[in-house]
């Protein structure tokens, strides 16, 4: 049986990570093997890699060169982790996945879907998500939950109008593609949008697993 795969996207303060947790659990929990990884990382070069992207240091890193970074651990990821469980029958949740390279370089960056899309077809080599998860908060939202976090990056240094471009970029990708993605709204509490999420996998992948 091939396995299926589940992205989360969003921006910075959409609270993917926690809840990719949460799903990743219950889905342990009524028996799925499941594999949980995020973007970019996952892998131990990816992980070098997420250390370079995200490195506040980095504020000289061009556009161009993220973007080759973020897909070449998007590769890595495919090959070493993705693949093997997905054919292995496994349930792969990912936190960020090629969306978040059309709307952080396609759109925030002013790279182009174009360009974005070009590159990442030899790194994708045939994997698309299954079902998308869009955790939906404005950029204002998401970053008044960051304030006073100890865990800022460079990426949380951009200025404003780079995240309403990204957060429009996902509005209109999401537009395109809407049987893919499941759009919950992320401004409620972490408990509500849990059982939202749960609900809809159960609806949409629970037939495919049984």
């Amino acid at each position: 049986m091939k396995g299926k795969l589940i992205t989360f996207e969003g921006i910075e303060g959409s609270g993917k990570s926690t809840q990719v947790g949460l799903l990743s659990s219950k889905l342990r929990e009524e028996g799925y093997q499941i594999i949980a990884i995020r973007e970019p990382g996952g892998t131990r070069i990816g992980e070098q890699i997420r250390d370079i992207t995200h490195n506040r240091e980095n504020v000289d890193l061009t556009a161009v060169t993220e973007a080759y970074l973020m897909t070449a651990s998007r590769a890595q990821l495919v090959r070493e982790m993705i693949k093997p469980a997905l054919k292995e029958g496994k349930i792969v949740i990912a936190d960020r996945f090629v969306d978040s390279g059309l709307a952080y370089q396609g759109y925030g960056r002013n790279l182009g879907l174009d360009l974005i899309l070009e590159l990442n077809k030899p790194a994708l080599d045939g994997v698309f998500p299954d079902l998308t998860i869009f955790l939906d908060v404005t950029p204002q939202v998401g970053f008044s939950r960051r304030n006073g976090s100890d865990k800022i990056d460079r990426l949380d240094l951009q200025q404003k109008d780079f995240y309403d471009r990204v957060y429009r970029g996902y509005k209109e990708i999401i537009r395109k593609d809407r049987k893919r993605f499941m759009v919950i709204d992320s401004t409620k509490s972490i408990d509500e949008v849990k059982i939202v999420i749960w609900k809809n996998v159960i609806l949409k992948l629970y037939n495919k697993y049984t």
